[in-house]
């Protein structure tokens, strides 16, 4: 009679009562349009306030539109050898430093804490906080706007935002939510769909946003990145589906999450698995670095002489250097079916690097427009580098891995602008292109290193495959 008792003590709690129909809501497994929205959100908010920044501190200065359009040529020099042009620039320059920095040094703290974070209690914590932080950073900058605050307003939106994790957490994030619900065979593509993501919104947002701040202003298009990230923040709490399996309570301020971003580095399951992703990281740095650093200088070298754009074959340019997110994601697709996905990201790293060698050298609009063409695969490189990093740690350490590598993508926005956007007047007067000249170099580097790694798999797979079969013999 004590035998149902028992059973009734040792059986597993019951579980939870199913949602009436009439009460179920949707939840899915998409985090695709989450990052969209986000990206979207971004990429109006960045070129459209460093542009109100130089209106607004032009304005005070006595700087206007007419004094811009003055100049009387392409590449004359006019314009940059106007002193109050040059006081201006500084102070742009300087406001868009604090910000960028201030928003980095913060959201260093943060991703790793909340990304790390995510690993126990979840994915959509940390989804839900970046989102609604950006979301806190737009309205800001409207408040900024419309009462005419001073532009420092804008470093305490951006710190504010930083706390909450900022871009990068959702970066982290999504990656860590797509390895979560990916298999390892099949975990390159859809994070190659998720970095499409990133190059389709960042196509409607540079494409939209200047044409709309032209027709009327700065206001509605900050409106759109609000209602943007609002929207991501909504996603996130109402549609998402959580992605963790075994969720567990944890303690969100305590030094074990940056110790579990440490360990990683330096206590990983299998020894080789620390040079691995030491190495992965090296080359995901060089190769991001290099993209931020080209397409910051992009505009600069297409505005000088002797290209001489304006502003439609600037859009155009700007929008076939988007598409190579999806023609990557295309190529990745077809070359997965006859090739290891290392060799996919060597055919990428050459597309690379040759697109910036001819983009390098180009004197006609022809020519420039040849290198954007070439470029169709150089982002096949870095969808393969996030899942082989994912597939070196445990399903427990994804958070903290992603949040370890949005901190890294952070570092390449500030290195990028402060070497390219050095290097680009330092080597006017010998060669405009030497900074592309200069990018395809350093990507031989990480050509190297995934080329490295993956002979030494193969020669270790080879070597363990032969002493598996001789076992038998010896006993």
């Amino acid at each position: 009679s004590l035998r149902p008792s028992m059973a009734a003590m040792a059986a597993p709690p019951p579980a939870e009562p199913p949602v009436p129909p009439g009460r179920r809501r949707l939840s899915l497994l998409a985090v695709e349009p989450l990052l969209f929205l986000a990206t979207l959100s971004l990429g109006l908010q960045g070129p459209l306030a460093t542009q109100y920044l130089w209106d607004r501190l032009g304005a005070e200065h006595g700087y206007s539109d007419r004094n811009r359009t003055d100049s009387s040529g392409c590449g004359d020099g006019n314009a940059t050898a106007d002193p109050l042009r040059q006081e201006v620039e500084a102070l742009v320059s300087h406001w868009n430093l604090y910000i960028n920095l201030g928003g980095f040094f913060v959201s260093l703290f943060s991703v790793t804490l909340l990304g790390t974070w995510s690993d126990s209690v979840g994915r959509r914590p940390a989804l839900i906080l970046p989102a609604a932080g950006m979301a806190l950073q737009t309205a800001i900058y409207l408040l900024v706007m419309y009462l005419e605050l001073h532009v420092a307003f804008f470093l305490l939106g951006r710190i504010l935002s930083g706390l909450t994790g900022d871009y990068n957490l959702i970066l982290a994030g999504c990656f860590s939510y797509a390895a979560d619900t990916s298999e390892r065979r099949a975990r390159t593509f859809r994070v190659a769909i998720l970095e499409a993501c990133l190059g389709t919104a960042g196509m409607v947002a540079s494409i939209g946003g200047g044409q709309w701040r032209k027709a009327q202003g700065y206001i509605n298009p900050f409106w759109l990145a609000f209602a943007a990230s609002l929207a991501a923040t909504l996603y996130a709490v109402f549609f998402l589906r959580e992605s963790v399996k075994q969720k567990k309570e944890a303690k969100l301020l305590t030094l074990s999450h940056y110790k579990a971003v440490y360990r990683l580095y330096t206590a990983p399951e299998h020894p080789s698995s620390r040079w691995k992703l030491a190495l992965y990281s090296l080359a995901f740095f060089l190769i991001v670095t290099v993209h931020f650093g080209a397409k910051d200088i992009y505009v600069l070298y297409e505005l000088g002489f002797p290209l001489c754009w304006a502003s439609d074959l600037i859009g155009y340019g700007s929008a076939a250097s988007y598409l190579a997110y999806l023609s990557s994601l295309a190529g990745l697709r077809l070359l997965q079916l006859c090739l290891e996905d290392t060799w996919v990201a060597e055919i990428g790293l050459i597309s690379n690097i040759a697109g910036l060698v001819v983009i390098s050298l180009a004197t006609t609009t022809a020519l420039m427009f040849t290198g954007y063409g070439i470029l169709f695969l150089s982002m096949a490189a870095t969808p393969v580098i996030r899942s082989k990093l994912s597939k070196l740690v445990s399903e427990t350490e994804q958070g903290a891995l992603f949040a370890s590598v949005a901190c890294v993508e952070g570092l390449c926005s500030l290195v990028s602008t402060g070497v390219f956007n050095s290097l680009y007047p330092a080597t006017l007067h010998f060669m405009r292109g030497f900074p592309f000249l200069f990018g395809a170099i350093i990507l031989l580097i990480p050509a190297a290193i995934l080329g490295g790694i993956q002979i030494w798999d193969s020669k270790h797979d080879y070597n363990h495959f032969q002493d598996a079969s001789l076992s038998p013999a010896k006993d």
